[in-house]
């Protein structure tokens, strides 16, 4: 595959390892540098493009390579306001978009899980559920994208449940409707991520704990390849069968 790479950081340049090691060509790089010079005329060449950018350049970033005629994999995060108009063009115009708010498989499967464990818990009384996550101090965003999404799954399948919110501290006391979220930045860390079941008899808790970029950045290659020849909206889900 010949690939653009929209957004050159860390994930951009781990991306690039793996792809280069697999055989394929990075034909283009879009980075703070060149942000305002890129144009559909230097996609031509362009199999695909996988943006990991800033949440207020991602919707700007899908649209220009999927009006350039490109299928796009996007995993930048905090944009989803425009995704319906994403949906929209696609369906209206032949384009292909594969957008995940965290590429990795065990994450992914980790959503499933705590839909499930959710199904279970919604019928038990006496237990408040929490989220907590972990990231490098360089993350623009909080809560992260993969603890919306673990929340909206929470959301989904406890009937108690309202909305969810980030909390800057634990408090003494959280509303019964609320899923709370606590994030921290520290480090370096890739991304941990817990789901956690608290009652006054027990703890119930599943996490997921991120060794690298390495789980993320393959799982975009994956998604690069699998999108090929295909059009309409998708997601992790649809690449590896959750469904």
């Amino acid at each position: 595959m010949n690939i653009a790479l929209i957004g050159y950081g860390k994930m951009g340049r781990t991306i690039e390892r793996l792809a280069l090691a697999e055989g394929h060509e990075i034909v283009l790089k879009i980075d703070a540098d060149n942000a305002q010079n890129w144009s559909a005329a230097q996609l031509a060449t362009t199999d695909v493009a996988i943006e990991f950018s800033r949440p207020d350049a991602a919707y700007t970033n899908i649209m220009t390579c999927l009006k350039a005629g490109v299928p796009v994999v996007s995993g930048t995060t905090a944009w989803l306001d425009r995704y319906p108009e994403v949906v929209e063009w696609c369906t209206a115009n032949g384009g292909a978009c594969f957008f995940a708010s965290n590429f990795s498989i065990g994450v992914n499967i980790f959503f499933e899980l705590n839909r499930h464990l959710a199904r279970l818990m919604n019928a038990q009384q006496g237990y408040r559920v929490e989220l907590e996550e972990i990231h490098h101090t360089q993350k623009l965003d909080a809560p992260s994208g993969t603890a919306v999404t673990l929340a909206e799954g929470l959301l989904e399948q406890l009937q108690h449940l309202e909305r969810y919110e980030l909390q800057a501290a634990r408090p003494a006391q959280v509303a019964h409707n609320v899923v709370p979220i606590y994030a921290e930045r520290v480090g370096d860390t890739p991304g941990t991520h817990v789901v956690a079941y608290h009652a006054t008899i027990d703890s119930l808790e599943i996490k997921h704990t991120a060794h690298g970029r390495e789980g993320f950045a393959s799982g975009a290659l994956m998604a690069a390849k699998w999108l090929q020849n295909k059009t309409g909206v998708f997601g992790m889900s649809d690449l590896l069968r959750l469904k």
